[in-house]
């Protein structure tokens, strides 16, 4: 009886894990993080040319850039380093 009564507690358990992690993974934050990718330009004002690029989608917040103190820029490898 006892043993049952455990086995059911970890495999409720075990599924509240995997209820929470599903969760985590779909919320509108981690979706809205999605990188853009910039084709190469030319800045005739310079005279310089820009390779192509990735960035992070454009929204009202400075904390979630990759340039950002804290964040990790998966293209690069370079941790963010502006505070604001």
């Amino acid at each position: 009886m006892i043993k049952e009564t455990l086995i059911s507690l970890r495999s409720g358990a075990a599924l509240s894990v995997i209820f929470a992690a599903a969760v985590l993974l779909t919320s509108p934050a981690i979706s809205q993080a999605r990188a853009v990718h910039v084709d190469s330009y030319y800045k005739p004002s310079t005279g310089t040319y820009v390779n192509s690029y990735y960035r992070t989608s454009p929204n009202s917040s400075r904390y979630d850039n990759y340039s950002s103190y804290g964040n990790y820029n998966p293209y690069t490898g370079r941790t963010g380093t502006r505070r604001y």
